[in-house]
């Protein structure tokens, strides 16, 4: 059965990405409209989590964002579908804009390791491959459920000469190296991790597990961290990369305040493009002890 769903994932991705990006992309946006008038549980772990992260909202400014989310979320997809498919250089066309370049140019020259942290924000495929057209990275990754999307995915995203690292111990360690040979590496900084991996800290409104490891490689490495995010420009005109220095705070010796600081980071590009974010995502699936779980 998984190799069904995996071979049906992988049609639907190359019927995708055969397609004029600008239809693609319009196409996937009726996907996501479709997905928010039909009941199905994507939708539903969208209003859950909204509902908990963002409470200011009445209940028409809620179904708003939910609706607009759902539009972005198909985009998302038919994005991907592109840059998986497609010739990298002709994805990284699609990036029209670029604020902060001078950052990862900089922490480039100095020779130091470079730890770039991202989120499910944006389109991340069309980023990883932006990215890797600047340096030659290790992009650390969670593998999919499906062999088939894995098996694909790992031979697209090192098209430019980049490695990838799937998160098992194997693949940290050689994050850990890339780092300390003074290497570059991305890491997306969102998925929940497990509960010996990450600590409670406040994302919007409610305290969400999150990963330690980004500030426990930089701990004890002469390495710097850059924030990297890929947004969506109106109209079908392509994307925007943004690229950010971390604040000092994220190399605290205090893990949990480092922890802490990375998630406000995160917290303050969603709060700009809040559609665009993949709420679809259980990001709250475990919660501190005694509270209820959300789904």
């Amino acid at each position: 059965m998984e190799r069904l769903k995996g071979a049906i994932i992988v049609g639907f991705l190359r019927l995708f990405s055969s397609l004029p990006f600008a239809v693609a992309q319009r196409l996937g946006a009726a996907v996501g409209w479709l997905m928010w008038k039909l009941p199905n549980r994507s939708r539903e772990v969208v209003r859950t989590n909204l509902r908990h992260c963002m409470p200011e909202l009445n209940t028409a400014e809620l179904e708003d964002l939910v609706g607009r989310t759902m539009l972005d979320t198909g985009r998302s997809f038919a994005e991907s579908a592109c840059a998986w498919m497609w010739k990298p250089q002709k994805t990284v066309s699609l990036v029209k804009e670029v604020e902060g370049l001078e950052v990862l140019q900089a922490a480039l020259a100095n020779g130091r390791g470079i730890v770039g942290i991202t989120s499910h924000l944006g389109n991340w495929e069309v980023l990883n491959h932006w990215y890797c057209s600047q340096c030659s990275p290790v992009i650390f990754y969670r593998p999919p459920k499906q062999k088939a999307v894995d098996e694909l995915l790992k031979k697209q995203r090192v098209q430019l000469g980049n490695k990838v690292a799937p998160s098992t111990r194997e693949g940290i360690i050689s994050v850990m190296r890339e780092v300390r040979k003074g290497g570059a590496v991305g890491i997306p900084a969102d998925p929940e991790p497990a509960l010996k991996s990450g600590v409670f800290v406040p994302f919007f409104a409610v305290q969400a597990l999150t990963s330690k490891f980004v500030p426990n490689l930089l701990k004890g490495n002469d390495a710097q961290a850059i924030y990297l995010h890929c947004l969506r420009l109106p109209d079908n005109g392509g994307f925007k990369v943004v690229v950010e220095a971390a604040p000092e705070a994220l190399y605290s010796d205090d893990a949990d305040a480092a922890v802490a600081s990375m998630s406000k980071t995160i917290e303050s590009y969603v709060r700009r493009w809040p559609s665009q974010y993949m709420w679809s995502m259980k990001r709250f699936k475990k919660r501190p002890p005694g509270e209820k779980k959300w789904y």
